[in-house]
């Protein structure tokens, strides 16, 4: 068989890049059994939940009336964020290093006197070069050790010091002295995604609205890439099938990319961890108003809850649960359930609530670890695959910090790059 664009994944940045290529001479190969990545969603028992929390912040109106189009009317609901931090049985406005002044008065003042010495401080150039570097020079010891350090290891469920240093990029909420201070009298807790939208139907109906217009015969389901020959451009698939292309755009993981070919290249460069999500359905409602919590500390299993109910206007509480997880880990789900439900309850969020309904899914991988390793590695390789026509995108083709709309973004510029070069030959 023979295509001229063979597209791996049937995810978000997949089917976005066949939306926006000009020609119909493409084929999508799909290892699971369903498209959508790790954005899909469950219906069960009454619940509508995703395999985690996702909520699209548009910053490309265009893109976002792109996608409202193909879905039914008022599917799409906007909400204008309300999220908070467990700290010391209390809640936080988030973000954190914007809201100390609300903190017990001993924390505060720790936080604020470590705020403006923090340039005393004595880190090494090997410090300042990771993430947990960054934490400790821009915000200080208190308010770094307080939350930002252990959440974020929580999330990771690996040592801050491993992270390059500008690991999350923009999504990163920063604030300087001036901009927490300013905060305590007049409170703009603004970020990226203090709006955000969902479909009534969960995420899914964003993947639904990609694949309108793509035909059933251009997805394979259950076929997934098993070997790349570069040298001949032949792509050989799950299913013993062989496919000559002229371009591969890739959203497949990059380190198992790359073992696919023949490059050489240093595997251990490229870390990652895994989340465990516990999605929960109960008899009634809970707290109310927020729409999710972060819980900095360690006496909790999670590192953030999230309330369905609470965006969807639901009579039932519907959770979603996040538990970082190493490469290697293997979580135990029923001992891992049983300690979610004792720290909901300890936390206050569960009262003699009654939970009704549960799923569970391990997304594998979750968040990728930015190293200069990994982005020098990333480059290199990227590089030599773009001479032989394949293309990596996404998180984790990219393996990258972005949205689910970064993705679309990337597609579609990478889509028309390649109709050029149609055009051109």
């Amino acid at each position: 068989m023979k295509t001229t664009y063979l597209i791996i994944g049937a995810g978000i940045s997949g089917l976005a890049t066949a939306n926006f290529l000009e020609s119909d001479d493409y084929l999508i190969l799909e290892r699971e059994d369903e498209i959508g990545g790790w954005c899909k969603t469950i219906v069960q028992d009454g619940f509508v939940w995703d395999f985690s929390g996702h909520f699209f912040h548009f910053r490309h109106p265009e893109i976002e009336a792109y996608l409202r189009e193909r879905m039914p009317p008022d599917e799409v609901m906007t909400v204008e964020k309300n999220s908070l931090i467990h700290f010391k049985g209390e809640h936080v406005d988030f973000p954190f290093q914007k809201n100390i002044h609300q903190l017990p008065k001993e924390d505060f003042i720790d936080c604020l006197h470590d705020l403006f010495l923090r340039g005393e401080l004595e880190l090494d150039e090997e410090m300042r070069a990771s993430f947990e570097g960054m934490l400790y020079e821009k915000f200080g010891k208190g308010i770094t050790e307080r939350f930002l350090k252990p959440y974020n290891e929580k999330l990771y469920a690996c040592e801050l010091n491993e992270l390059d240093r500008e690991a999350m990029g923009r999504f990163f909420p920063h604030a300087d002295i001036e901009d927490i201070v300013r905060n305590m009298r007049a409170p703009d807790n603004s970020s990226y995604n203090s709006t955000f939208t969902y479909p009534k139907g969960g995420a899914i109906q964003y993947v639904h609205a990609l694949t309108r217009d793509i035909p059933d015969e251009k997805i394979r389901l259950g076929e997934g890439l098993e070997q790349l020959d570069l040298v001949n451009k032949i792509a050989r698939t799950s299913s013993g099938e062989e496919i000559a292309f002229e371009y591969v755009i890739s959203s497949a993981p990059f380190d198992k990319l790359l073992a696919m070919t023949s490059l050489e290249h240093d595997a251990s460069a490229f870390n990652y961890n895994k989340v465990l999500v516990f999605n929960l359905g109960f008899d009634r409602k809970g707290p109310r108003g927020v729409h999710w919590i972060y819980f900095p500390e360690y006496d909790y299993r999670f590192y953030r809850i999230g309330f369905y109910d609470n965006i969807m206007n639901t009579d039932r509480m519907s959770l979603y649960i996040e538990i970082g997880y190493p490469a290697d880990g293997t979580p135990d789900v029923d001992a891992e359930l049983a300690r979610v439900l004792e720290d909901l309850a300890k936390a206050g969020v569960v009262d003699g609530h009654e939970l009704v309904s549960w799923h569970t899914v391990t997304l594998d991988p979750a968040y990728v670890h930015i190293t200069q390793d990994s982005r020098a590695q990333f480059e290199a390789s990227s590089a030599l695959l773009k001479m032989r026509g394949v293309h990596s995108i996404g998180r984790y083709g990219g393996w990258t910090y972005c949205s689910i709309e970064d993705n679309i973004v990337e597609a579609r510029e990478l889509a028309s790059q390649l109709n050029l070069l149609q055009k051109a030959t």
